[in-house]
C-alpha cells in the first residue's frame, strides 16, 4: 500500500505541475492585447536582425560545420537561438520561482520545490513552437528529414535537465539576493558569445586549441552543437560520449548543489518574502 500511496501521489505532484506550467504560461501575456504573440515575436525580431546583419550586410552566406556541411547561415543561426532562447527565458524565468510565488511559498502546506520546475515547464511551451519552425525552415532551404533529427527530444530534454539543476540554486539565493536577476542578464549576454551561437568554434581550429577547449566546457555548447549536428550534420550524440558524459555530470553536479542551496535556505523563505 505504501508503495501505491508513493506512486499515487508522485502521479498528483506532476499533474500540479504541469497545471501550473500552462497557467503560469498563460497569465504571463494577460492583459495584453496580442497575448502570448509576445512570445514570439522578441525571439523572430532577433533572428530576423541577426540575418540581415550577417547575411545581408556582410554577406556572411554560408557557415561550415565540422561535419563538412554547407548550410544557410540564417538556419545555422536558427538552430543555435532556438535553444538559446529556450535556456535564456527558462533560466530567468526561473530564478524568480520563488519571488514571484511568494503567497504560495508561505503556505506551510504547499510543496513549494516544484515552483522552479513550474517556470521551466511554462518556457518550453514557445520552445516546442520554434523547434516546429526550424524544421518548416530546414524543409523550405531543402534539407530533408533525417533519422538523426529524432535527437532534437533528447536534446531539448537536456536544456531541460541543466536550466532545471541551475534554476534552484539561483532561485534560492534571488530570495535574499534580488541583484541576482541583474547578473543573469549579464552573464547571459556573455555566454550568447561563449557558447557560441554566432559563430563557428571551428574557426579556433589551429589558432588556440586552449580556448577552444575552454568554450566547449561551456554545457551549453553540447546542446547548440547537438542542435546543429543532428539537423545537419547527421551526428549522434555518442559520438561525442566524452562530452555527454561530462555534460551529465555536471548537471548532475549542479542540482545536487542547487539542492543542498535550497535545503539551507528554505527555512529563511518565509521571513524574507
Amino acid at each position: 500500500m505504501g508503495k501505491l500511496e508513493r506512486t499515487a501521489g508522485v502521479k498528483r505532484k506532476q499533474s500540479l505541475v504541469w497545471k501550473l506550467a500552462k497557467n503560469d504560461f498563460r497569465t504571463r501575456y494577460a492583459g495584453s492585447y496580442m497575448g502570448i504573440l509576445w512570445a514570439l515575436v522578441q525571439p523572430v525580431v532577433t533572428v530576423l536582425l541577426y540575418y540581415f546583419v550577417f547575411e545581408v550586410i556582410f554577406d556572411q552566406r554560408a557557415q561550415r560545420l565540422a561535419g563538412g556541411i554547407e548550410t544557410p547561415y540564417v538556419l545555422w543561426l536558427t538552430a543555435g537561438l532556438v535553444p538559446w532562447f529556450y535556456f535564456s527565458e527558462a533560466l530567468q524565468q526561473g530564478a524568480n520561482a520563488f519571488t514571484e510565488y511568494s503567497y504560495l511559498v508561505k503556505k506551510v502546506v504547499f510543496d513549494i520545490k516544484i515552483l522552479p520546475a513550474v517556470k521551466v515547464l511554462g518556457a518550453l511551451f514557445v520552445h516546442a513552437f520554434f523547434v516546429c519552425v526550424l524544421l518548416l525552415m530546414c524543409l523550405f532551404y531543402g534539407i530533408t528529414p533525417e533519422l538523426s533529427m529524432i535527437q532534437i527530444p533528447y536534446y531539448s530534454f537536456c536544456l531541460f535537465a541543466l536550466v532545471l539543476a541551475i534554476t534552484y540554486t539561483f532561485s534560492s539565493v534571488m530570495v535574499f539576493f534580488r541583484d541576482l536577476a541583474q547578473i543573469i542578464a549579464i552573464g547571459l549576454q556573455v555566454g550568447m558569445w561563449a557558447t557560441p551561437i554566432l559563430w563557428d568554434i571551428s574557426f579556433l581550429d589551429g589558432k588556440s586549441e586552449l580556448l577552444k577547449f575552454i568554450f566547449k566546457l561551456n554545457p551549453v555548447y553540447y546542446i547548440v552543437n547537438g542542435y546543429r549536428g543532428a539537423l545537419f550534420g547527421k551526428r549522434w550524440f555518442f559520438r561525442d560520449w566524452k562530452l555527454s558524459l561530462y555534460f551529465w555530470g555536471f548537471t548532475v553536479l549542479v542540482a545536487l548543489f542547487g539542492r543542498l542551496i535550497y535545503t539551507r535556505l528554505k527555512p529563511h523563505f518565509s521571513d524574507v518574502l
